[in-house]
């Protein structure tokens, strides 16, 4: 059976916090509404849009929350086009990729990104095809339901027993466990090991080289 590496892209495979606050500050603007401040933005990071307004604005309506959310798309879709997005991918990630690739895994992405700006992400950096699955908001409910997860394990031929999820947030961690995977915390990224743990998380590594040995230590468990 395939062994599957699922990971988030915000805050595990790239570090795009500074660009998303711009777009949110604008999108909020072009509302006058209140932006919150940056410590709650960046815990949002890894939901779905929607989802992720009512969290920042839970005293808004379902409708502005969908305005806002579509007004974000806008602003993120100005700055890429105006060449003022930044998405660096995390030291250490392209060794990780290789390292798990060697190993016999096959990647996958899980993210709350729409198709085309995680097309757009991936493509940047020239690692679209290493990904044999691609799962984004577009398609799917936020995380940290298993939707995404179950989608990516089905389309790799892999078993939740075969797989981890690699990502930043509770939400990562969440969905990694509703889909009987395993979760590894990735604590370079927007949330705390703790309440990495605390979601569910088989281990947190606080550094991409971490994972390779925290995945094989997952499925010696499984063979256990």
């Amino acid at each position: 059976m395939n062994k599957l590496a699922i990971f988030d892209c915000d805050g595990t495979l790239v570090d795009s916090v500074a660009t998303i606050y711009r777009a949110l500050a604008e999108a909020f603007a072009m509302h006058a509404v209140q932006l919150p401040p940056a410590a709650d933005c960046r815990r949002v990071i890894g939901l779905s849009l929607t989802e992720a307004m009512a969290a920042l604005l839970p005293e808004a309506s379902p409708s502005e929350h969908v305005e806002l959310a579509d007004t974000y798309k806008n602003c993120f879709l100005r700055a890429r086009t105006e060449g003022r997005v930044e998405e660096p991918l995390f030291d250490g990630i392209l060794d990780l990729l290789d390292a798990l690739e060697a190993d016999g895994w096959l990647l996958a992405v899980a993210t709350g990104k729409s198709d085309r700006g995680l097309g757009h992400c991936l493509s940047s950096h020239g690692i679209h095809a290493r990904f044999v699955s691609l799962q984004t908001s577009d398609r799917h409910p936020s995380k940290p339901d298993p939707g995404m997860a179950l989608a990516a394990i089905a389309e790799a031929g892999a078993m939740p027993e075969t797989t981890i999820v690699i990502g930043d947030t509770v939400f990562d961690m969440g969905m990694a466990k509703s889909a009987d995977a395993a979760g590894i915390g990735a604590a370079w990224g927007y949330h705390e090991p703790h309440e990495l743990l605390a979601a569910g998380a088989f281990a947190v590594a606080h550094a991409p080289a971490e994972v390779e040995a925290l995945a094989a230590s997952a499925m010696e468990r499984v063979d256990g």
